[in-house]
């Protein structure tokens, strides 16, 4: 394990050379500031409401690589007083999928820090976080001795066909795909590394009927304590140290946890699912985009009538989806 976050490093300090700085304003981080990291292709549309609602939440500033984008997704971001950016057209497969680069970047800047890892389509929702920013949950980390936090992606979709509901920039995206499937999730333990494997919802529904154990994983552990000596292996899956993995109780009882409200299913996702296909530049020979590509001729609709409509947090936690665990 050792050996292998030492390799995931290296790696991420020798790709730091495809990144070129558009705008460094991480002079204005200070001690306490919670940062945010994201890698990034053509989302323009999305960006105005993602930096709204992280702002909101209490994020102090944001880190972008953007990977070749042609739709002013990185002149927006360099406008933006809060933002660093970095570019690049270098390989988004090659880079293990944006690991390396962020790897990178966090290493560099986030050291000491509470760091979120999250892309343009998830929305990271917390137990109280209709009522407490994003500091009071890492100030009750910190006194709790708690360096990483755990939170399930949540598929999100719209009643009805994908392409009926326009997007608009800044709009909430949850105004549209407002659904979730409930149940039909399936969780094993991974154990090399020691975190849980998440499967299910309306992708394995949908688009991996046929082959369950090939759907997308949903276990993330995007919030992180960062420590300069630390690395994600694959995406935000999983990282080293493997104690960072633990982010669940094996005696008994539940550790607070929480959900990335997942939007990729809005209007623009065949378009999206077509491009990516097309670039083959991601997990597995890109099966993921493949299975979307071919769905996607049929046009089909996610929901059904087990379908769930999101009220909030405490709903999830009724759900069993996540939890407060022992913050009160």
């Amino acid at each position: 394990m050792r050996a292998e976050r030492r390799r995931g490093l290296f790696r991420a300090f020798r790709k730091q050379r495809e990144l070129r700085c558009i705008v460094d304003r991480s002079a204005k981080i200070r001690p306490r500031d919670i940062l945010l990291f994201s890698t990034l292709r053509n989302e323009q549309l999305r960006l105005p409401y993602f930096l709204e609602y992280y702002r909101d939440l209490g994020v102090n500033h944001f880190f972008f690589v953007d990977n070749g984008s042609d739709d002013g997704s990185g002149e927006y971001l360099t406008a933006q007083s809060d933002c660093s950016v970095w570019h690049t057209t270098a390989s988004y497969k090659k880079s293990r999928f944006g690991v390396d680069w962020l790897n990178g970047l966090q290493g560099r800047y986030a050291h000491g820090h509470w760091t979120l890892v999250v892309d343009p389509d998830e929305f990271f929702i917390y137990p109280f976080c209709d009522t407490r920013p994003l500091n009071a949950l890492t100030d009750w980390l910190d006194a709790s001795s708690i360096r990483s936090f755990s939170a399930m992606l949540l598929d999100m979709y719209p009643k009805g066909p994908l392409v009926a509901q326009p997007y608009r920039p800044g709009q909430n995206p949850l105004d549209i795909a407002s659904w979730f499937d409930s149940g039909n999730y399936t969780v094993q333990r991974n154990w090399k590394y020691g975190n849980l494997w998440i499967q299910g919802g309306p992708r394995t529904r949908v688009f991996f009927a046929d082959r369950p154990h090939m759907a997308p994983a949903l276990n993330k552990i995007p919030l992180v304590r960062w420590d300069r000596s630390y690395a994600y292996i694959s995406s935000t899956h999983m990282l080293l140290p493997r104690g960072l993995n633990l982010v669940f109780d094996e005696w008994g009882g539940e550790k607070a946890s929480g959900i990335l409200l997942h939007t990729k299913f809005l209007n623009t996702f065949g378009e999206k699912a077509e491009e990516e296909l097309a670039r083959g530049q991601h997990y597995g020979g890109s099966r993921e985009y493949k299975a979307y590509h071919a769905q996607m001729k049929a046009d089909p609709e996610l929901w059904c009538k087990w379908s769930e409509k999101y009220i909030n947090w405490r709903q999830l936690e009724i759900l069993g989806l996540m939890s407060k665990g022992n913050w009160a």
